[in-house]
């Protein structure tokens, strides 16, 4: 058979039941949470209207509005300098403006709640100079804080895309608008600003979801969103029916977030070359204004925050550096290489059957089964959680006549961690693996079919050869995330099975913020890897 027959009508059914199986790891939980909200209880409703909605929807609202608008305000200025204009610092800072997505929110979190609480060095610094720090407001439990460390954390989503949308409108674009009358400003908003707008939006997007999504950094600030108040009724709580209506809730506006982030990247469209184009210079003291702001921003989000750490890594890691900490690299280790080897390579079958079956039922059921990047942790744990307690209580049903007695077989397992976390790194494989891919000529399958090749002999023989590298990235990219993951493998590991970001959370429960500082000097280590990827992508 060759690859063009593969997409006769005849075969579209094959693409669909080969993608079906991989889709089921998303589809499963989240039919699990939307069937929960489709079958809601009034007693637990009636509970958590009165008690905890009303808050938590004020509180998640308000943290979206807020961090939503400082990101763009931050987010958007700096991408339009450096990519459109010079000033001292810009080849340095084009890059290093990216390296904060190396640190994990819940990290810089804990970071910065050291710095800037009474007994930190910010106060002191101020109690010394001024006899008093009284004045400063208190960081614990602020939402002041909790915006500035989400919005450090989660800017550069905003900056990536609105970069990439100036660079390729060039700065051909500003120079028709002032040629047409308009000051440099002027064109900046009437001109440059609404042709970005479909990056700035996709961007926009992608941080209001990890917003929504995010656990560490706001229960460091013990500030009740979604995502905590899910936690709370599961674990302290206990009531796993309210947790399940708060995530099926919460999927709800994900959803919708996903909505708006793909139509906004389906208006991305430009036709301008992002050919090497002459930048503005910027003059006198605009261009050192320019250099003071991105060091501003760089400083107070990766080099100070990275020095702190480093300070404190170096104070205990005599006596931390124990044989419980191995333990936890070990069980990180062995979670991210599982789920990584497990993620990448079901992403070369969704990429190969993308590629030789483009019917619809086929493109969308691909779709949905990398939706898992979209879907909080907290939500894929309680979706993953519900069918294994019912698969459990068939088991142990099935079980008891040969004297089997415990409180689950498949629950608190390494596989439901595994089921959870490689339906929401999926898609990070799914992209890298099928980028790759499209490098593949038709001509070198077309080959390899005139030579008598099946598809599965072509898929060993020609694909998997020409697809090392995207397969590397893709395993190392999982890797990487798994490694920083929290939410996923708190809630659903077994008891004692401990990784550093699950670590890193006991500790910064406890306000020991030096003590967390070697776990999360690791993680953030790792972290650096997609990062660098990322620059070497960008720079082509």
């Amino acid at each position: 058979m060759s690859f063009a027959d593969s997409t006769a009508p005849a075969h579209r059914w094959r693409g669909f039941l080969l993608a079906l199986p991989i889709a089921l790891l998303t589809l499963v939980p989240l039919a699990a949470v939307l069937g929960l909200a489709l079958a809601p209880q009034p007693d637990i409703w009636q509970h958590l209207w009165q008690y905890v909605l009303p808050r938590v929807l004020a509180n998640t609202a308000l943290l979206l509005v807020l961090v939503g608008a400082v990101v763009l305000a931050v987010g958007v200025p700096l991408a339009w300098l450096t990519a459109l204009c010079e000033f001292p610092g810009r080849r340095f800072f084009s890059w290093a403006l990216m390296l904060p997505l190396a640190i994990p929110a819940y990290v810089l979190a804990f970071v910065q709640m050291g710095l800037f609480e009474y007994a930190g060095p910010v106060q002191a610094l101020l109690r010394d100079a001024f006899g008093s720090s009284r004045w400063f407001p208190d960081i614990r439990g602020s939402l002041w804080g909790l915006v500035l460390v989400l919005v450090l954390a989660f800017y550069p989503y905003v900056y990536l895309l609105a970069r990439s949308a100036f660079l390729t409108q060039g700065r051909r674009c500003m120079e028709a608008a002032q040629a047409l009358g308009l000051s440099p400003l002027a064109a900046f908003l009437k001109v440059a600003l609404p042709l970005a707008r479909p990056w700035i939006g996709a961007g926009l997007a992608l941080v209001l979801m990890e917003v929504l999504a995010d656990f560490g950094a706001i229960a460091v600030f013990n500030y009740d969103t979604f995502t905590t108040a899910l936690y709370k009724s599961w674990f302290d709580l206990h009531n796993m029916a309210a947790a399940a209506q708060l995530a099926s809730l919460l999927v709800l506006v994900v959803l919708l977030l996903v909505a708006a982030e793909q139509r906004a990247r389906g208006a991305q469209r430009f036709h301008a070359s992002p050919a090497r184009q002459q930048r503005m210079a910027l003059r006198g003291a605009a261009r050192w204004a320019a250099s003071a702001v991105c060091l501003l921003v760089f400083a107070a989000a990766f080099a100070v925050p990275m020095l702190q750490i480093v300070l404190w890594a170096l104070s205990v890691w005599r006596t931390d550096l124990n044989a419980d900490y191995w333990g936890y690299a070990r069980n990180t280790l062995l979670l991210g290489l599982v789920t990584a080897g497990v993620a990448t390579a079901l992403s070369v079958v969704l990429a190969w059957v993308r590629r030789h079956h483009a019917d619809a039922l086929t493109r969308w059921t691909v779709r949905l089964a990398v939706l898992g990047y979209a879907l909080p942790g907290v939500v894929l744990a309680v979706g993953v959680f519900v069918p294994i307690a019912w698969l459990d209580a068939l088991l142990l049903a099935w079980l008891a006549p040969w004297g089997v007695d415990s409180l689950g077989v498949l629950k608190g397992s390494l596989a439901a961690m595994l089921l959870a976390l490689t339906a929401r790194f999926l898609a990070v494989a799914f992209h890298s693996t099928d980028s790759a891919m499209q490098r593949i000529t038709r001509s070198q399958e077309d080959a390899c079919a005139s030579l008598g090749l099946s598809p599965w002999q072509t898929l060993r023989r020609l694909h998997l050869p020409l697809l090392r590298t995207g397969l590397l990235s893709a395993f190392l990219l999982v890797m990487v995330d798994v490694m920083k993951e929290m939410p996923i493998t708190l809630m659903t590991r077994q008891f004692g099975w401990d990784t550093l970001a699950v670590r890193v959370f006991q500790l910064t429960s406890e306000s020991l913020w030096d003590q967390a500082a070697l776990p999360a000097l690791a993680i953030v280590l790792v972290g650096i890897l997609p990062v660098v990827l990322l620059m070497r992508q960008t720079d082509r």
